[in-house]
């Protein structure tokens, strides 16, 4: 190392460091040997090897499991304001290469395959939301907000307030408090929705109380996909939340679409979008559990539909939950391969990092027999390149999208 380090540092097992040396950036609690004195929460700390070899530098969490986030392993890097200008800035410029024409709504920063652990960043038009789960990533967000304010305004697009999504109990983790709220420190409007338009169709995002940071930005292509094969279908999407697949089967010329979700809330916003798109004549909303529809609709002999979408939420946060998680996918996937016709078109997802892929296809293998249908792939997919999967680091590998036709 060329210059002389001033951060407080801890030893990691021989584990850790092979984990860390193959591009891993965390550090958990168990894996420390060693530290040096009373470590502020959120500090940069460097991090060694058994053997005295630097690792990497990166933040420090007294509570989190999650003990160290490695931010780099240059031994010369200050940690100054301009690291994270040039962070920011090469996110930013890569959206605007992989996103193109749709960077207008897109995931500005997606955590640790950004380099920027624990933060994320999205932007609805004119508007900013963002969620911090990091401790030294909350201490540092007034530069961090300057920056992404600034890096756009170079670029021409005007910002029109920076909303926080910080209502989430794994902040808790992190010795950090929920809040949700207009971040002050630059203007803002005051409405908290805003309409977007992404592949031809108007939404409406409620980012103070939509889920996550209020509309799911990582199906934007594979809902594109699901317009392109609706044309002339009727469909059932199941849990359509806002209507996103929905909406986008129906303006891809589906002749009929229903859209199905538990939450009546949501249901009403589908059918406003439904309306500001023009399409409410050929769509139709129910209010109710997809896990209790499908066997009514099978019990009924209602073989109305020959496209069915699966999108539901994540069935598991956690490895201790996967196989409950297994059981509840196998029971829908199975049910709606009931349901269709042969020649009929089944899409169906899993956003659920902890249900590897492997275990995902396992089980629609055993719900394609079970059904007594064969299923023929048209495309696997994944999630948008602006939540871009870094192969070093599995977590940023969540979403699995399979489209078939059922024969």
């Amino acid at each position: 190392m060329k210059n002389q380090r001033n951060f407080p540092f801890v030893t990691i097992t021989k584990k850790a460091e092979y984990s860390i040396k193959t591009g891993h950036p965390w550090v958990y609690d168990a894996e420390i040997t060693s530290a040096g004195d009373t470590i502020e929460n959120g500090a940069l700390v460097d991090v060694f090897s058994e053997k005295g070899s630097y690792l990497g530098t990166g933040f420090y969490s007294v509570h989190s499991k999650i003990r160290v986030r490695i931010l780099s392993d240059n031994a010369n890097e200050k940690f100054e304001k301009s690291f994270f200008e040039r962070r920011i800035k090469y996110a930013i410029n890569y959206r605007k290469t992989v996103m193109q024409d749709d960077f207008s709504c897109c995931r500005l920063i997606f955590g640790e395959a950004d380099g920027l652990p624990g933060l994320t960043i999205d932007k609805f038009s004119d508007i900013i939301v963002t969620q911090v789960l990091s401790y030294g990533i909350d201490k540092i967000k007034d530069m961090i907000y300057d920056i992404v304010y600034s890096e756009l305004s170079k670029s021409g697009i005007e910002i029109k307030g920076i909303y926080e999504r910080n209502d989430v109990a794994i902040r808790e983790l992190e010795g950090l408090t929920q809040y949700k709220g207009w971040y002050e420190k630059i203007p803002h409007q005051q409405e908290t929705c805003t309409e977007i338009c992404e592949n031809g169709v108007f939404y409406k995002v409620d980012f103070e109380n939509g889920q996550k940071t209020g509309f799911f930005l990582d199906q934007k292509y594979n809902r594109k996909e699901i317009a392109r094969l609706a044309k002339g279908k009727k469909v059932l999407d199941c849990f359509t939340h806002t209507g996103s697949f929905a909406l986008n089967a129906a303006f891809g010329g589906a002749e009929h679409v229903t859209a199905v979700d538990v939450s009546a809330t949501a249901i009403e916003c589908a059918k406003a979008n439904a309306d500001r798109n023009g399409l409410s004549d050929k769509m139709d909303f129910i209010t109710a559990d997809v896990f209790d529809l499908l066997p009514s609709l099978e019990k009924e002999k209602n073989n109305f539909y020959d496209f069915i979408i699966l999108d539901p939420p994540a069935f598991t946060k956690s490895r201790k939950t996967v196989g409950n998680a297994e059981r509840g996918y196998k029971e829908i996937n199975y049910r709606a391969l009931k349901l269709l016709p042969r020649g009929g078109y089944f899409a169906t997802c899993s956003c659920s990092h902890f249900m590897k892929d492997e275990l995902f296809v396992k089980m629609l293998k055993s719900a394609a027999r079970d059904a007594g249908v064969s299923l023929k792939q048209i495309e696997a997919r994944q999630q948008a390149p602006d939540h871009p999967i870094l192969w070093n680091v599995p977590e940023t590998d969540y979403l699995k999208f399979y489209i078939f036709q059922v024969v």
